[in-house]
């Protein structure tokens, strides 16, 4: 397998690599054993981010609980992110719907750091925007745990490319820590995030961070046109069936056909195509066994050439 290639996070200090694990699956399909598996797994690999967030997991919480468990001894090895913002159903007290708030920040930073059993959080994230709290109430307070020592660097999550601009003038205008990153589902099925928020990342200087980026499995290899999906695959499910025959499938197979002529699969042109889209720097990939970390990690080894990037580019754009 070849190295893990690793880059700064937009035009930040921080280095992550470019492959990510999404840790999502923690304490929802994957008990402590199974967390710690896809963590020694990750880290045997090279890779340093763990994205997690703390709404992930059932009970909320609980992804974080189990990765902070599993990295102990180790947390200096890795690039830990985690996010707020969302609904927690009272587990950090009434917030009120104001969720980027002054007083809900302090409380979600505060639980997410005993969850993760650590004393800082590398890349701490607004999971989505709150229209309920002006942006200068929201980066204030997260300046303000940057300058405490309690986050290292700001990330968004869920932004509009316009969005993006706000809080990057906002920051700057305020003397304060802006955001360094952007999280948004994209995958080379779904490029919504091409039209405006790849341009703001670029231009602001964050570096994004697709999550989905296997769309739900369809990019895995693991199904075909007309074809019953194996027992025991995600889209196997009797409630996916509409949603995987509405798949577009004649980009998936001229996907898996570019791979075929230059020796790779369907996922190594999902998860390295992906990375050598403008703005990328880490593609999330979540995980429930070693072997499918081990898989997102060598097709992140994969570095497209020029002539590769222009062939996917003719592609994608046909």
């Amino acid at each position: 397998m070849s190295e893990m290639s690793y880059r700064r996070l937009g035009d930040s200090g921080l280095v992550v690599s470019v492959i990510g694990i999404g840790c999502n699956n923690f304490g929802r399909k994957l008990d402590a054993d199974g967390t710690r598996e896809v963590v020694d797994a990750a880290l045997d690999a090279g890779i340093t981010l763990f994205d997690t967030a703390d709404i992930y997991g059932t009970p909320h919480g609980a992804s974080e609980e189990l990765l902070g468990a599993a990295l102990k001894g180790r947390r200096d090895e890795v690039v830990l992110a985690t996010k707020f913002g969302m609904n927690m159903e009272g587990l950090n007290g009434r917030d009120f719907g104001a969720r980027g708030s002054r007083r809900y920040i302090v409380r979600a930073v505060e639980a997410s750091l005993r969850r993760l059993e650590t004393d800082h959080i590398d890349l701490y994230q607004m999971h989505e925007p709150d229209p309920a709290t002006p942006i200068e109430e929201t980066l204030a307070a997260l300046d303000d745990l940057v300058r405490a020592g309690k986050v290292r660097y700001l990330g968004n999550s869920n932004f509009s490319g316009w969005q993006i601009a706000d809080a990057d003038w906002t920051a700057r205008t305020g003397s304060q820590t802006r955001f360094v990153s952007a999280q948004n589902q994209y995958s080379l099925l779904h490029r919504d995030v091409e039209t405006e928020v790849v341009p703001a990342c670029e231009q602001f200087g964050l570096g994004l961070l697709p999550f989905f980026p296997l769309d739900s499995g369809l990019l895995t290899g693991k199904y075909r046109r007309g074809e019953k999906p194996a027992a025991g695959t995600r889209l196997a499910q009797e409630r996916y069936q509409r949603w995987l025959e509405g798949a577009d499938w004649d980009t998936i197979e001229a996907l898996t056909a570019y791979g075929q002529e230059r020796g790779h699969s369907l996922l190594d042109v999902a998860i390295a195509g992906l990375a050598a889209r403008p703005a990328v720097t880490s593609v999330i990939a979540g995980a429930t066994s070693a072997e499918q970390v081990r898989a997102n990690a060598a097709a992140g080894g994969w570095d497209l050439s020029a002539a590769d990037v222009a062939a996917l580019d003719a592609l994608l754009d046909d």
